[in-house]
């Protein structure tokens, strides 16, 4: 038995996790009981001159990055890789690349200790971040409401239990971050596009610029962005878009940011109808920065009796620690239904990876878990 922490038989901690779906390159150490042991996120630069993420350099990044991180981490820690007692590392969806740098990484290291390695679904670290210690007291009970939004995602999902989510609706065309990106750059504003608009928006008038709120009101809580984007678009004048006039720029930016945080608060309440009796409102992922959005989703909560969790901002966006915890609940569900700690060796990197096919790794009886 390797020289670790144990939390009851076969949960072998703290867990390693590295994170590298996109273009933040992270590693972090947590125990069993939700101690961070130690956290360590890079962010890229290389993409700023692209207005967006280009795949193949986030990949080639990560691939630099990551053997200092791992070591930089476990010196933060004060720990030995043979102290480690598991491996893991988001292994999708995500920009496949990137997947495949940090799933290698794990998998060679799980190899050289002889430890399990744990692939971790993005969507589902995202999910379950609630539940670490100290995000919504003890963790967030189940079954609770996530609102996932990020430059990637944007779904409500009726999180039921480890392993068990449902998707009651999703973006049907660009998600939310994305469409904040999108509009920043066309305000000529930097990127990553969701702070730059939120800061310009301080200086507008919500109201000043009339916006459509796609698919409102209609039954479901399926997203559209895609149509607000235009909209946005068309309200920028031909002749000076290269030199937009700053309020008229802020008014644009407030406009487009109340617009979005009507959607959702729109969408949210037919998400609620949909679940029965949640015990918590959930909102994770880097568009919950946002501190419009996030102020209207507490104040939504409050009108619904329902409490508010939102992991800290450094945990909303891509991080390694979501993906430590996230490997340390499956390992005790599994345990807890007798089932052995996954090996994920064998497993491929996916791009895709719908969370509805993460239900047969808390009954799989093998030790190399399908995905």
């Amino acid at each position: 038995m390797p020289d670790t922490e144990q939390t009851g038989p076969d949960l072998p901690t703290p867990v390693m996790a590295i994170e590298s779906s996109c273009d933040d390159t992270a590693c972090a150490i947590v125990r069993a009981d939700g101690e961070i042991l130690a956290e360590t996120t890079l962010s890229q630069s290389g993409h700023v001159p692209f207005g967006g993420v280009v795949p193949e350099i986030a990949a080639r990044a990560h691939l630099a990055a990551l053997p200092g991180l791992v070591r930089d981490t476990l010196a933060r820690a004060g720990l030995r890789p043979r102290d480690l007692g598991a491996i893991a590392a988001s292994c999708g969806p995500g920009l496949i690349g990137g997947l495949i740098v940090g799933a290698d990484m794990g998998k060679g290291m799980a190899i050289a200790l002889d430890r399990p390695f744990i692939a971790v679904n993005h969507i589902e670290a995202h999910a379950l971040s609630p539940r670490l210690p100290g995000v919504a007291g003890n963790g967030a009970p189940f079954p609770y409401l996530l609102l996932l939004v990020s430059g990637g995602h944007c779904q409500c999902i009726a999180v039921e239990g480890v392993g068990h989510y449902r998707r009651l609706g999703g973006t049907i065309d660009d998600a939310a971050g994305e469409a904040f990106d999108k509009v920043a750059k066309m305000l000529g504003l930097g990127w990553p596009g969701g702070p730059a608009v939120e800061r310009l928006a301080l200086e507008g008038d919500p109201h000043a610029i009339a916006l459509p709120r796609p698919l409102m009101g209609r039954a479901g809580c399926d997203f559209s962005f895609s149509g607000l984007k235009t909209a946005v678009a068309q309200k920028l004048p031909a002749e000076v878009r290269t030199a937009l006039p700053r309020p008229l720029a802020a008014d644009i930016a407030a406009g487009f940011q109340q617009a979005v945080s009507d959607i959702v608060i729109d969408r949210l309440g037919h998400a609620l109808d949909m679940m029965e009796r949640p015990t918590t409102l959930v909102v994770a992922g880097g568009v919950a920065a946002n501190g419009v959005l996030r102020a209207r989703l507490r104040a939504f909560a409050h009108e619904h009796n329902l409490p508010f969790a939102a992991p800290p901002l450094r945990l909303c966006t891509d991080n390694a620690v979501m993906v430590a915890w996230a490997a340390i609940e499956t390992m005790r569900a599994r345990r807890a239904a007798g089932l052995p700690i996954p090996d994920d060796i064998a497993l491929r990197p996916r791009p895709r990876w719908p969370l509805a096919e993460i239900a047969q790794r808390m009954t799989a009886t093998g030790t190399d878990i399908p995905a």
